[in-house]
This record gives C-alpha cells, sequence and structure tokens, in this order.
C-alpha cells in the first residue's frame, strides 16, 4: 500500500522531487565514471603490437618483492607483496640456450628494445609516439617485412617503419639522424619495413645486430625472448613447457624469469601501461571516495530540503493517525523511486563520461594510450546500488525528527521553524568538527604527497558535513553579525534579515553546498602551487651553475657534457629516476661527483658530498628520517631496473623536496636505468651563452639556459603536471556547482505563497527580488568565510607537513575568481526562480490551495 502511496506522491509532486533527482543523477553519473576509471586500472586490456606473432615471450620480473612471515597464536601467517619497479629489467642473453632445450621449442629470437628517437631539425619527427630501437633480427617478433631496400648489416645502416617513412618523406638512401643512448649519429636508410598488421603506439627503427648490442648498453643481456613454437604445439602447452624448464632460473640481479602469453605479452611490451594500472587505480579510487562522500553531503542536504519544504504535508499525515513507521516507510519508498530512475538514467550517462575521462588522460599523458579503457555492468550496477542506499538513507535521517515527534508538535514546527537544532543533530556537528581538526592535526605532520593528498581532500569533506550539522546556528551566529547592517539598508535587506533569522534551517542549506564549492576548489587549486612552489624555491636555492644545459628531445648526451667540460670549468650531469627501499618508492638522481659543490648546493646538514661515490648515497632529511638513517649507515634499496644495491650513507642534506629523495654518483644511475641521458646539465663557467652554445651546436635540441629559464621551464612542467588533477577534481567540483544551483532553486521555488502573501502586504516585486539578492549575498558571505576558513586550514597543514613552512600558495586573483563564480551561481539561482514566482498574480497564488 506504502508503494502506491509513494507512487502517487512522486506523480502528483514531479517538480518537488525534480532537485533530488537531478542531484541523485549527477551523483550517479560520476560514480559510474569514476567506476570505469577503476576498472580499467584493474582490468583494462594491455594489448601487444610488437610481439604480435610471439605466442610465447620471457622476460625479467617487473617488480620488487617483500615476504613477511608473522607468528600469532600457534599460527604462521605469511603475506607476499609486489611493487613495480620504474625501469625495465633485463635478462642474461645464454639464458637461450636453456631456452632452445625446451621440448616444442621451434625458434628462440632475443629482443633488445632501447631508446631511439628520429630527429628532423625542428625536432623529433612523430612526437605523438615514442620510438624504439631494435636488432633486425627481431623483426620476425611482430613480424616486420621489408618492402623496399635491403636489411641492415653495416653500423650505420638503419631499417625504418613506413610510417615514419611516410611522414618524414624518406626513402632508401637517405639519411636520418637518431638520438639514443649515446650521441646522436646519421645513419644511412637502407630500407622500409611494415608489419603485419597495424602498429599504432610505437615506431621501429631496426639496426644491425652489432650497432643494436652497442646502442642498448647492456653487454650480455637482452630485453627478452621471443619463443616460437614448432608446428601443432599448443602456446598455453609451450607455456607451461618453458615455465617447468625455468623453474628458479633467475636474472644476474636475483629476479625470477617470468612466461608470458596472450593478453600477458602486452604488459612486458608497454611497461608505461603496467605501470599505469596501479596510478589509475589509484585516481580512480580518489575521484571516486571523493564523489561518493560529496554526493552523500549533497544528497542528504537535498532530501533534507525536500522533507522541510513538505513539512506541513506530512504533519497532517501524522494528524489524521500515520504513524512513525509509515511516514518513514513513505519517504524511503518515494526516495527509492526517484533513485531507481535518477541512478539508471545516471548510470547510463556516465558511461560516455568516463570514456571521455580516459581519452582526456591519455592525451594529458598522464594514462598510456594502450592501456585501453574497459567498460562492464559492474560500474553501472554499483553507482545505481549506491544511488539507491543513498536515497534511501537520506530520506531516513530527514525523515527522523518528523516521524519521531507527536502530531501536535509536527502541526506547530510546519508553520514555524524551530528556534534550536536537535541536540543530537548539535553533537554530530561538533563531532565532526573535532574529526576535521584531528585530520588537520594529522595532515600537518604527514611528509609525503601519497600520504598526505587523501587526508587533504577527506579533510575538506568532513569539515563540510560539520558544517551541514551545525547550519543554523552557523546562519543565526551570521544574522546576529549583520542584523544591524542589514536594518539601516532599506526594506528589502529588513525582510531579508527576518527570513535569515526565522529560517536558519532552510538557510543552512544553501550555505552547506556553497561552502563546499569554495573550499574544496580553493584546496584543488592551491594544494599543487604550494608543493611546487616550495619544490621550485628549494631548486632554484641550491643551483649554484652559471647555466643550464636542458634538451627539447630525450636528454643531453654524455658526449655533449665531456665536450663543455675544461680545466677551469665544472659540469655535473643529472639523471633522474625512482628506487625501492622495500616496498616504498622514493626519487632519486644520479650527479656528477666532481666539483659537485661548485654547481650544487642540497644544502646538508650532515656529512659530506666530497665522499659521493658509486658506493656511497646522500639521503633527504625526510628519508633519513623514515628510514632511521645517518652517515655511515648502510641503504639497502632496488635501483630502477631491479639490481640490489647496499651504499653507505655520506650526507644527510636538507633541499630533498627540490633535488629528490636520494642522490647518487651519475655512473651508476647511468646504468640502470632506460634513458641514461641527462635531464639537465649544470656548468660553472666564466665562458659565456653563445660560446657554450657554440661548443654544441653538433647536438641537435640542446639549449643553454640561465637557471630562471630552467626555472620557468619546469614551473610549466608542474602546471602540466596539475592539470591531470585539475581534471580528475574538476568533476567532483563540477558536481558540486550543479548542487549548489540545484539547492538554491529547490529554495526559492517553494516560496511562492510566501512571495506572494509579500506582494499582498504591500511589498513591491523590485523589493521582494531585492530581498532575494539580500539573502543570496549574505549566505554567499557566509559560505565564503566558512569556506575559505576550511581550506586555509587544509592548506596550511599540508604546506607544514610537506615543505615545513605554513606558506599555502594563495593566488589572490584565482581566489577572487572563484567567489566571484560561487557568486554568480548564487545570484543566478536565486534570481531565475524567483522571477519565475513573481509572474504568477499574488491573489491567485493566495488563495489557492497549498
Amino acid at each position: 500500500m506504502m508503494l502506491r502511496y509513494a507512487l502517487r506522491t512522486v506523480r502528483a509532486r514531479k517538480g518537488g522531487f525534480l532537485g533530488a533527482f537531478f542531484a541523485l543523477m549527477c551523483a550517479a553519473a560520476l560514480i559510474t565514471a569514476c567506476g570505469t576509471l577503476l576498472e580499467t586500472g584493474l582490468r583494462g586490456t594491455i594489448a601487444t603490437e610488437r610481439y604480435a606473432a610471439t605466442p610465447v615471450v620471457v622476460s625479467a620480473d617487473q617488480n620488487v618483492h617483500q615476504t613477511t612471515v608473522k607468528h600469532k597464536k600457534g599460527k604462521t601467517k605469511v603475506k607476499h607483496k609486489a611493487k613495480p619497479i620504474a625501469e625495465r629489467a633485463w635478462l642474461p642473453g645464454d639464458l637461450a640456450t636453456e631456452l632452445r632445450k625446451v621440448p616444442g621449442v621451434r625458434e628462440v629470437i632475443p629482443e633488445l628494445t632501447f631508446l631511439a628517437e628520429p630527429l628532423a631539425p625542428g625536432g623529433a619527427v612523430d612526437k605523438d609516439r615514442p620510438a624504439y630501437g631494435h636488432a633486425w633480427d627481431s623483426a620476425a617478433l611482430t613480424p616486420y617485412t621489408l618492402t623496399t631496400g635491403t636489411a641492415p648489416k653495416a653500423d650505420g645502416d638503419l631499417v625504418i617503419d613506413r610510417r615514419l617513412a611516410e611522414r618524414a618523406h624518406l626513402e632508401p638512401g637517405d639519411r636520418l639522424t637518431v638520438q639514443s643512448t649515446q650521441s646522436p649519429r646519421t645513419y644511412r636508410v637502407t630500407g622500409i619495413a611494415a608489419p603485419a598488421q597495424e602498429v599504432r603506439h610505437q615506431t621501429a627503427l631496426f639496426f644491425s645486430t652489432a650497432e643494436a648490442r652497442r646502442l642498448a648498453a647492456h653487454p650480455g643481456q637482452v630485453t627478452a625472448f621471443g619463443v616460437l613454437p614448432t608446428r601443432g604445439t599448443d602456446a598455453a602447452v609451450l607455456k607451461r613447457s618453458v615455465s617447468s624448464a625455468l623453474y628458479g632460473t633467475r636474472a644476474p640481479h636475483g629476479t625470477t624469469a617470468q612466461v608470458s602469453a596472450g593478453d600477458g605479452r602486452g604488459p612486458v611490451e608497454f611497461l608505461d601501461a603496467a605501470a599505469a594500472r596501479t596510478k589509475l587505480v589509484s585516481m580512480g579510487g580518489a575521484m571516486g571516495g571523493t564523489s561518493l562522500l560529496v554526493a552523500v553531503l549533497v544528497v542528504v542536504g537535498t532530501f533534507a530540503l525536500s522533507v522541510q519544504q513538505r513539512h506541513r504535508e506530512l504533519a497532517l499525515l501524522r494528524a489524521i493517525a500515520a504513524t512513525p513507521g509509515q511516514i518513514r516507510a513513505l519517504l524511503g519508498r518515494e526516495a527509492l523511486i526517484v533513485g531507481a530512475a535518477a541512478g539508471t538514467a545516471g548510470a547510463l550517462a556516465g558511461l560516455p563520461l568516463g570514456s571521455w575521462l580516459h581519452g582526456r588522460f591519455v592525451a594529458m599523458g598522464a594514462v598510456p594510450a594502450t592501456l585501453q579503457h574497459t567498460v562492464s555492468v559492474f560500474p553501472p550496477f554499483a553507482a545505481l546500488a549506491a544511488t539507491l542506499l543513498g536515497a534511501w538513507a537520506a530520506a531516513r535521517i530527514s525523515s527522523r525528527r518528523i516521524a519521531r515527534i507527536r502530531p501536535a508538535e509536527a502541526l506547530a514546527e510546519a508553520r514555524a521553524e524551530r528556534t534550536r537544532p536537535a541536540w543530537g543533530r548539535i553533537l554530530a556537528g561538533l563531532a565532526l568538527l573535532a574529526g576535521g581538526v584531528v585530520l588537520v592535526a594529522v595532515l600537518s605532520v604527514l611528509r609525503t604527497e601519497p600520504a598526505s593528498t587523501p587526508v587533504t581532500f577527506l579533510a575538506v569533506v568532513v569539515l563540510a558535513f560539520s558544517v551541514a550539522l551545525l547550519g543554523p546556528l552557523l546562519v543565526r551566529a551570521a544574522v546576529a553579525v549583520l542584523g544591524g547592517p542589514l536594518a539601516l539598508t532599506g526594506p528589502s535587506s529588513r525582510l531579508a534579515r527576518a527570513n535569515l533569522r526565522g529560517h536558519a534551517a532552510r538557510m543552512a542549506s544553501v550555505v552547506t553546498p556553497l561552502t563546499l564549492l569554495i573550499g574544496m576548489t580553493c584546496t584543488v587549486l592551491f594544494v599543487q602551487p604550494t608543493l611546487g612552489n616550495a619544490a621550485r624555491a628549494q631548486a632554484r636555492e641550491g643551483i649554484r651553475a652559471d647555466w643550464v644545459v636542458a634538451a627539447q628531445g630525450p636528454g643531453v648526451p654524455a658526449e655533449a657534457a665531456r665536450r663543455l667540460r675544461t680545466q677551469h670549468d665544472t659540469v655535473t650531469e643529472v639523471v633522474r629516476t625512482t628506487v625501492r627501499v622495500g616496498l616504498d618508492k622514493y626519487a632519486a638522481q644520479g650527479v656528477t661527483p666532481g666539483g659537485l659543490t661548485r654547481t650544487w648546493d642540497p644544502d646538508v646538514t650532515a656529512g659530506s658530498l666530497t665522499k659521493l661515490t658509486e658506493d656511497t648515497v646522500a639521503v633527504s632529511e625526510l628519508a633519513a628520517d623514515q628510514l632511521h638513517l645517518k652517515p655511515g649507515s648502510p641503504l639497502k634499496l632496488t635501483l630502477g631496473d631491479g639490481t640490489p644495491a647496499t651504499p653507505t650513507v655520506v650526507a644527510v642534506y636538507a633541499r630533498g623536496l627540490g633535488f629528490g629523495d636520494l642522490t647518487f654518483a651519475h655512473d651508476l644511475v647511468a646504468r640502470h636505468v632506460d634513458n641514461p641521458l641527462a635531464t639537465s646539465v649544470l656548468v660553472s663557467t666564466a665562458r659565456t651563452q653563445t660560446q657554450l652554445a657554440t661548443t654544441l651546436r653538433e647536438f641537435p635540441g640542446t639549449h643553454v639556459l640561465a637557471p630562471a629559464a630552467a626555472d620557468s621551464i619546469q614551473a610549466a612542467r608542474q602546471q602540466a603536471n596539475a592539470e591531470v588533477n585539475y581534471l580528475a577534481m574538476g568533476l567532483v567540483l563540477a558536481f558540486t556547482a550543479i548542487a549548489v544551483v540545484n539547492t538554491l532553486a529547490m529554495s526559492v521555488s517553494e516560496r511562492v505563497r510566501e512571495f506572494a502573501l509579500l506582494r499582498l502586504a504591500g511589498a513591491t516585486r523590485r523589493q521582494v527580488l531585492g530581498m532575494l539578492r539580500t539573502e543570496a549575498l549574505s549566505v554567499l558571505l557566509l559560505a565564503t568565510a566558512l569556506g575559505s576558513g576550511i581550506a586555509l586550514a587544509v592548506l596550511t597543514a599540508f604546506s607544514v607537513g610537506m615543505t615545513g613552512e605554513a606558506a599555502p600558495a594563495v593566488t589572490p586573483l584565482v581566489y577572487v575568481a572563484v567567489v566571484a563564480l560561487a557568486g554568480l551561481l548564487a545570484l543566478v539561482a536565486t534570481a531565475l526562480p524567483g522571477r519565475v514566482a513573481l509572474r504568477v498574480r499574488p491573489v491567485t497564488v493566495a488563495t489557492a490551495k497549498e
């Protein structure tokens, strides 16, 4: 029976439920979109291209492993964890002998994959796709076959793929400069090859075997082995046979060889896509979690406003003997009906939204195109379930008081709002406020970005929840402060003052989304600049060099740095990577030790950089605190390509935010990264910029910059990285902005009768609109104060934890723009429904049935 009544109510009050429907639909769309990103990270397909004709691929393990054994209450628990390494791990070349002995193996083809970027006078030939070099002997793995010309035989010969030949207008006999792991070299194109199937995500350059081994710079090692079966041998059977034969076989640095087949070959080929899985899971989970919390806050507020507007109707139901359970059941079923319709529409809308999000992340370089977007029924159904649960819970929370109090009290409250919120609401608000303060305090001691970022946004949401619960008290406090000025500014302001004081709960429902919008937007916009500015400030203070050499392409070759070195000049090559200490990831760099203090000053607080060698390491104060290190301590770690090392700490420095947590000797790092070219070269010299540029004229794409110019380039890169976070959180902010408009429109549109009575009492149309504007501006002022206060507290705590200083980077112009945008939304969402409500003749409205 209650379901029939609920259907009739929804049908009769479509306009009243429209706001709740819209809020739930947006929430479902957002949850679905985030769910598809999460699913792509968990289950997204990485299709192979290079190994398309190779049923089985043997490669090195790309993970660092940790096994822990716990003994508790007579039971033994073994936990195994693995984390991906940053660079490509290599296999011993003599492993091919063992593979050829496996039954069912027809041929074993060693593969070399290394950096090889073709260059034109203006830079890279094809910037849309990465380019890799291989030995021509491994062309059969795809396979590539010659369409014209001959295979490379001499060290100066080169075969290019057909797409590169078409884009660069190259033919056999032409010359092409290639920047690989060594100095750039000009090769003679001897042939053009085409793959048997389309290769869309990479450019292939094939060298002679000897030249490929030289450029790969890993003597006696290979990237992988392609294993081809004999006729009639099934790929699955071959994989099992190879796995059995390799059991216990270990690469030189201790990682176990891995055997892949089918879809497992893609992650071996595209390491960036495999690593992006973790990033996308983290990003999708963070977005989804934040979206869900924001959605709960918005939906509960929307339903609370909807129930408040129906207070008289529900009070009458109580007066004619409706029980509290029946009221709760009625509102719950209404919520489920609206939630089912909104959830279905939102889930369907979220699928293209998720696809668009994935495409934008790919375009920004945050996610490689090789990780294919995956869609299944799980995200839409999860969004629908979350929407139904959220709608039902919001209705239960909103109807708690009207269903609990006596009918006479319900009728009394239908005419006049309570002067004080319920004690339960106040206590819950204070508890959430205390929780938010605790989160802010915790944030001030978190010193790593992965740990602090989720706490940052969680603190904003929790504090916004406390504002939602304490809203009526905050509105009354604001009226007490603004009441005097409002009383002196005309009849419209006096009317607004009376409404703010008499309907604090209604106004609080509008303050909450506005506070969340301003607080969350300021946090999103200023959290990255706070960290980036501090890092750049440390880098500026720590670079002593007169000039910085940078490159447009993959980096500055070692030969370029060698030519810059003279008897009186100091040249420091910098190459960057990521290492693992246990399973924890640390940003690291390799620097040339000779004369280091002339070009670089990381603010050493203990030890000395003069002892930096291939067997030692300098660490930041953060790493020293986390790992309990001091000069003389051994540090067991795993280098970027999985090679274990145990260097001795020789120095501790303060500027870890600007230069990374670990600093090694350049040659050590360069041997264990995919790209050994320097990201920058620091030069201390009396020579001019022109003289240095003349020395480097044989190296295309290199530029000699002043430190200030290099800092500007770094700022541009940080901005590009920040744009990914802006996009990730932008949808949450857009949803919040929609909630602001939705709540304001609902609040105004239900006041038609009030406006009519004001008109009949002598108020002009202009005075009523002036009252609405004053209410909106008063609410905006309160929301701005609360949202700005929340953002400032959170950003200050973030700054203290990450940089050691209470110096959040707030751009005044951007902040003013945020407040102006919030004000524009508030005024438009108030004025438009108000004008529509005032179109109806006051007598018609006043004499109509409620």
